[in-house]
Order: C-alpha cells, then structure tokens, then sequence
C-alpha cells in the first residue's frame, strides 16, 4: 500500500489567485494614498475612535501571492515562523522534553498524513498565522475577530476585562483568548487549547497545557507583527518566540473556501 499526498500547501496558496467570480476590488477612501494614488504602505497606522491602533482590514503572510518591494518581509530580532517548520529561523532548536521530539520526529517522518488541516480539521491558532490564505480582522473596542479564509476558520479575542473562564471549561481547537492593551501593542493570552494540536506542517506539538501569548503591533499602515510565545511546559522545557509578518491588502475581501463532509487532501491507493 502506498500513499501519495496531494499538495495541499500549494492549494491553499494558489486558492486566492484563482480567477473566479467574487466580490471585486472596491475603492476605499480611508485608506491612505501617495500621490500617484497608490495606497500608502508607509503611511501611520490608523486609530481607532478610543486612539488604539486599528488592526481592521485583510491581511495576508508575506512571501505568499506575490506583494510589491514596499511588502518585503524585514528581519528582526525575533526569528520568524514558517508555516512548515515553525522554528525554521531559529538559531538553536526548540526546548522539546524527549517524549515530545519523539512524537515530532514520528509525525514528520511519516509526512505529515495526520495534521488537523489534511482531514478537514481546525489548524490551529499557529498554523493560522504562518499559513498563506488572507484573513480579516474585524476590531471593535469589546473583541477583535478574525475570519481566516482558509477552512473558513473564525477566531474572537476578547477585549472587554473578561477573566478566563474558572468552571473546568472543555478544550476547544482555538483556545480562549483574552487580550489588552500596553501602549500601542495588543497583548492576547490564549488558554484551554485541545490537546494534540500541531504548530506546523511536520507536527511540532502543543498539548492541552499550552499557553500562548501574542503581541500584536501594526507597524505601519501596510504592515503587522505579530510575535508569538508558546509556553507549554509538558511538551518542552522552556518558553519560546517567533515572529510572524503581514501585510495589508487594501481593497480586497475574502473568498469562500470550505472543507467539511470528510473531505480529505490525502488519498489512499
């Protein structure tokens, strides 16, 4: 028996530059503009009515469908995630207890065939991130939402004081996610995650007591960091950080993109 795996990286990152009737670009005369008209990348961030930086709009990874020269992705001093290997940038390798590189090691070895994403599952919150399908950010001053086009993935970040819920809450894929406000960064704390989730697409693990702690802070108009730590101290030995880049696409929207009723990117022969 043999297995052969369908390229499903690659469809996720061609999906959106397939030419298909869908909402089409719509003028937007909030967003700023250098004086040929071309949106303004370097332009300030915007503010909301309270003063915080706006983080509303369609985003998108860099290095993914292209982008101009303005959207090069810069280097910093937080290594950045990669969507296949998360701690691809990092200088020395993640702080796994030995059980938990065992399992990382089985689940590369066997080429990923059992990630969430393959058989139509959440990715979860990292794989999220690094992944190259656009997202929209919805911000108001009590949660902040995110529409991930791919999966069709929702996620809600509470901004309203709200605790952490105490009543031995189930594990749910996404977590619950709880965020404020120190200066201009936006700081969201995200508990309760299910345990077994994969940060990327050759299995590095995160158990059900994982923490993550995400900053995030629109550098510019056209640009987002967002740094991310991932504490978990049954699966390594230490916290650790990366750094995950995007890019505003002015004037854009999302597509529709579904997986459910036990579709599947992998076959079976």
């Amino acid at each position: 028996m043999t297995t052969r795996v369908r390229l499903f990286v690659t469809l996720v990152l061609l999906l959106p530059g397939i030419a298909l009737a869908q909402w089409g670009p719509r003028r937007d005369d909030r967003v700023p503009r250098t004086a040929d008209g071309a949106p303004d990348l370097e332009a300030p961030p915007p503010r909301t009515a309270d003063g915080k930086p706006d983080f509303t709009g369609v985003w998108q990874g860099f290095g993914t469908l292209g982008g101009t020269a303005a959207q090069a992705e810069p280097e910093g001093a937080v290594p950045r995630a990669g969507f296949a290997n998360v701690a691809q940038n990092m200088k020395e390798p993640l702080p796994l207890r030995p059980e938990y590189k065992a399992l990382a090691d089985e689940r590369r070895a066997s080429g990923g065939k059992d990630n969430p994403e393959a058989i139509c599952l959440p990715m979860g919150i990292m794989q999220f991130h690094t992944q190259g399908a656009p997202r929209k950010v919805i911000q108001t001053p009590d949660v902040l939402v995110i529409l991930y086009e791919a999966s069709m993935g929702i996620r809600q970040i509470f901004l309203d004081g709200r605790e952490f819920p105490a009543n031995d809450p189930q594990p749910w894929f996404y977590g619950y996610s709880v965020g404020h406000w120190e200066g201009d960064t936006l700081v969201v704390v995200t508990k309760g995650v299910r345990d077994g989730e994969w940060l990327d697409i050759f299995g590095t693990p995160l158990t059900d007591a994982g923490t993550y702690t995400e900053r995030f802070r629109r550098v510019s108009y056209g640009r987002m960091e967002i740094d991310v730590t991932v504490d978990d101290p049954k699966a390594y030995t230490a916290p650790w950080t990366v750094r995950v880049n995007q890019r505003i696409m002015p004037e854009q929207e999302l597509l529709e993109f579904v997986c459910n009723e036990n579709n599947r990117y992998f076959i079976r022969e």
